[in-house]
């Protein structure tokens, strides 16, 4: 689907010259998707079966997702519109008599349709979740019209959270918005599982706005979208005179979070590519909504409609919702490798979260005031993280926006860790995917360092130990198992950015005879991707000119290639990797130094080589000099 086309006034072309989009395109986006579920709805609207592939936990739960996730899209809608008294009053009004019909329906025992009941660790307690915002965003046009009996038997329904054992991570806030939408109506609660939900989180703050979810060092785009989203809703539905001072305090975090969080998005509106649940889409844009919503933003309001209209343009043009209105299970279309087990056919519209702005009057300045450019738009950017581990890296001159990684793994604290490639890649970007099929996982050559053993296996990066990050500089350390011999092999990186380029320095510990293979990033598209490669230089090319590539400056062999891959990137059926190799290492520690580019421009990697000097000291440093004089030293 094409973005919604309105004939835009003189005033709003004024106000949207940069995405062209208004409060009436991210309506006409909602309705378009909230009327496309109904031929998915069941007989009495309390489940929406959509189709695509099943999540574990069943139809039936993913029928309730379908219902849930869509209720809260549709309650942004209704709230956002004055309910049925406000503006779109037919088609609001027969949103409210759908999701009405649905609460009667699905908390009915004895029907068909009967939601499951809520029990620990259980899919029902994410989906309950929604379920609580949207009736306290609602509340005069849905639940105190509710007939007293079907109000009982939602209460009843949502007891089950009430001592109830959930994950332990973003599930905690599930229980707290649960029970206090059920104090808000008069209703039993557990006042000790929403302060034990809420004490929780502080477990998990690292500071500058920053959390894990969870234990270890998980961070990705649930940071915005459920650590600091549900604390702040909560704290809206008790009010400020009853948080007990955590309202401050989360939106004082939520100011200092969203300081760089625009850095995370492309000229083209795109975010950067990495973390779980992809599939969410423009709900990356909840942070700066929520930001304007209660009150704690840094960001001009020009700004934060121009990064959410901006993400939401992005995926409609390459077609989210498709062709039926549905969003599918994947980035652009339907790619199931950018999904988890848990995801069902539902799943996708925790983009609803993205249209929470619509909570805010048609006269906001959020909606009226000119839109500003995104960052990566004015300057080149270099933002230092040291929170999550992070280097973000945004290029005026093509908009893309890099995010260098030496922190994140998602990796448990204690016990086995893995090398999902969703998080343990070198960088990820706004124009790239990570190679995430299970036959491209096997090789592991894009952004990624391995000692390959005899039969060619791969070393992993799994545990991510951060050591250093500040700057345009950062490192860390991770250690290598290989599957034929004892032992562990450390590999120590350091990226430091320059201009539009990445230099990464490792010191690798490795056994006899096994080789060492460093690739860039994967680029992807509808047809093969060019490459070219020479002695210490490959690089690969998409037809709308992305390029990746990959330039020796010390410790590698003149022999290099181009990996292909078929179905195993988001980003198109046909993607490549260019890599570097060094055969039959001597044993002991070595060094090895990359250029890593990645750019819309035209690239000369052999040009680069010849103009860029590199040395490695007895001493263990590296010092490069780069074409306009800067040395840095490693």
């Amino acid at each position: 689907m094409p973005a919604p086309h309105l004939p835009l006034p003189p005033t709003d072309r004024v106000r949207s010259p940069l995405t062209g989009w208004t409060r009436a395109h991210w309506e006409a986006l909602a309705d378009r998707q909230l009327t496309a579920l109904l031929p998915y709805a069941t007989p009495g609207f309390a489940q929406y079966r959509l189709p695509g592939r099943a999540s574990w936990s069943g139809v039936v739960s993913d029928g309730l997702e379908g219902f849930a996730r869509t209720f809260l899209l549709a309650s942004f809608r209704i709230a956002g519109a004055g309910g049925s008294d406000g503006t779109d009053s037919a088609a609001v009004s027969h949103l409210i008599e759908r999701y009405t019909q649905g609460l009667t329906t699905g908390t009915d025992r004895d029907s068909a349709e009967a939601w499951p009941e809520l029990t620990d660790c259980s899919q029902q307690m994410v989906e309950a979740a929604s379920i609580a915002l949207g009736l306290h965003e609602t509340r005069p046009w849905i639940w105190d019209r509710l007939d007293a009996r079907v109000q009982e038997r939602v209460v009843d329904w949502f007891s089950g959270f009430v001592g109830a054992r959930t994950w332990d991570n973003n599930w905690r806030l599930f229980q707290v918005v649960s029970e206090q939408f059920l104090a808000s109506v008069g209703a039993p609660y557990n006042q000790g599982d929403i302060d034990a939900g809420l004490d929780r989180i502080e477990d998990w703050y690292v500071g500058d706005g920053w959390y894990t979810d969870g234990d270890g060092r998980n961070f990705d785009y649930y940071i915005g979208w459920a650590m600091h989203l549900y604390p702040l809703l909560w704290a809206r539905m008790t009010g400020p005179d009853a948080d007990g001072g955590r309202g401050a305090v989360y939106r004082d975090r939520l100011t200092q979070f969203l300081t760089t969080y625009p850095q995370f998005f492309g000229a083209d509106g795109a975010p950067v590519h990495q973390g779980r649940s992809l599939t969410y889409r423009i709900a990356a844009t909840v942070p700066v909504w929520l930001g304007a919503l209660a009150d704690c933003t840094p960001l001009a309001p020009g700004l934060t409609r121009r990064l959410a209209s901006g993400a939401a343009r992005h995926f409609a043009e390459r077609g989210v919702p498709d062709e039926r209105g549905l969003l599918p299970l994947g980035w652009y279309d339907t790619f199931l490798p950018a999904t988890q087990p848990y995801s069902g056919p539902a799943s996708p519209y925790w983009a609803s979260k993205g249209f929470l702005g619509l909570l805010l009057p048609a006269d906001h300045p959020v909606w009226t005031d000119r839109e500003l450019p995104l960052p990566v738009e004015q300057s080149t950017q270099y933002t230092a993280l040291p929170a999550p581990g992070w280097l973000l890296h945004g290029t005026p001159h093509d908009g893309v926006v890099r995010l260098i990684n030496h922190g994140s793994d998602h990796n448990p604290p204690d016990g086995p860790a893995s090398d999902d490639p969703h998080y343990a890649k070198f960088a990820y970007s706004t124009a790239t995917a990570p190679e995430s099929a299970p036959h491209a996982w096997a090789r592991a050559v894009d952004n990624h360092i391995a000692l390959l053993s005899a039969d060619g296996t791969p070393s992993r990066r799994r545990r991510i130990h951060p050591l250093t990050c500040e700057g345009r500089r950062a490192s860390s350390r991770h250690d290598v198992q290989l599957p034929d011999l004892d032992g562990e092999f450390p590999v120590e990186s350091t990226s430091v950015l320059h201009g539009p380029w990445e230099l990464r320095v490792h010191r690798v510990r490795a056994p006899e005879g096994v080789t060492v293979r460093e690739g860039g990033y994967a680029v992807a598209d509808v047809v093969r991707p060019h490459s070219e490669q020479g002695p210490c230089w490959a690089l690969t090319r998409t037809e709308s000119g992305l390029t990746s590539a990959v330039t020796a400056l010390y410790g590698w062999d003149e022999e290099t290639g181009v990996a292909r891959e078929v179905e195993a990137n988001a980003y198109g059926p046909h993607s490549a990797t260019p890599y570097l190799r060094a055969v039959r290492h001597p044993g002991g520690e070595s060094v090895h130094v990359t250029l890593v580019v990645l750019t819309r421009d035209v690239v000369h990697p052999w040009a680069l080589r010849e103009s860029i000097t590199c040395a490695h000291e007895d001493d263990g440093r590296v010092t490069v000099t780069f074409p306009d004089d800067e040395t840095v030293t490693v």
